[in-house]
């Protein structure tokens, strides 16, 4: 196996991973199509492996593609975060910190938060990844995550911000057409709203509700923003954060004391960034921004 290869070939390699064609990849890095098949067999050659097998719908990763995967990304996370670190230094707050966080607090509550932050830094750039999948922190794919649940690793800062309630909502329109539920076992008569994917955490977070299960549901998303969209839409009644829910005037809050569950939020990252600006004025801005949000 040949030692000291190049980081493009890894990169080509990840982005035909990613796009499934040597010209999806090739478009995605901005290079030609014979320089991502160049790429890909010298990284074949270098292994003495086979990475891909053509067939009708593009290039099929082999099992020792798929093995190499997460190395291949945690390389990239890697690159990405020195990048965002030689972008940083000089005089000030400047340079790119990349925040995580769910869809519904990434597209409905951050956005405030954020022209804030850059307004009081314009030298600050930032990457937003609304996403419901925890990013790992300690191999950098992010700087700075909000997250709904205590972080577990000694190595990172974690602040909590404060508990937000999740509550069953309609719009007024469902409610004076359908009525209002008296009880749980009434939801069994309306329109509800959830998840496709039964998730540990929604697992957890609903056991106490039995009615909340799959099977019930007249509307399945594992999207938070699509069931957002379709509770705003009158469609029917689902969970909603209840400091984002009172935005709404038209938004009604259902059975308050039978359907609530509560989410822990922290503001995290990796303690090595503890004294880099640009992440500790995000860090901080997050943390008072949020803070505000969950007192409703």
């Amino acid at each position: 196996m040949t030692s000291n290869l190049s980081w493009d070939l890894y990169r080509t390699f990840l982005a035909v991973l990613t796009e499934g064609s040597l010209s999806g990849a090739a478009r995605a890095l901005g290079i030609t199509q014979p320089t991502a098949g160049r790429h890909i067999a010298a990284l074949e050659q270098a292994l003495g492996q086979t990475l891909f097998t053509r067939s009708q719908t593009g290039l099929l990763p082999t099992d020792a593609a798929q093995s190499l995967r997460s190395h291949a990304q945690a390389m990239q996370h890697t690159a990405l975060a020195f990048e965002r670190a030689a972008a940083s230094h000089g005089d000030g707050v400047n340079g790119v910190v990349r925040i995580s966080a769910s869809e519904v607090v990434g597209v409905e509550v951050l956005p405030p938060i954020l022209t804030a932050l850059r307004r009081a830094h314009p030298d600050l750039t930032i990457e937003l990844v609304p996403t419901n999948r925890i990013q790992d922190l300690l191999h950098r794919e992010v700087d700075i995550a909000v997250r709904m649940a205590p972080p577990q690793q000694d190595a990172l800062i974690a602040r909590r911000v404060g508990v937000v309630d999740v509550g069953l909502h309609a719009r007024d329109d469902y409610v004076a057409r359908y009525g209002v539920p008296a009880s749980l076992a009434d939801l069994a008569h309306h329109t509800v709203i959830g998840f496709d994917k039964l998730t540990p955490f929604l697992r957890d977070a609903t056991k106490g509700v039995p009615m909340w299960a799959r099977e019930t549901f007249a509307f399945r998303a594992d999207s938070d923003l699509a069931q957002l969209a379709m509770i705003r839409a009158g469609y029917g009644i689902g969970g909603c954060q209840v400091p984002l829910a009172r935005r709404d005037p038209r938004l009604v809050r259902l059975l308050p004391s039978a359907f609530r569950f509560r989410l822990q939020t922290w503001v995290t990252m990796h303690e090595d960034l503890r004294a880099n600006p640009r992440c500790k004025v995000a860090f901080d801005a997050l943390v008072a921004g949020l803070t505000t949000y969950m007192a409703g």
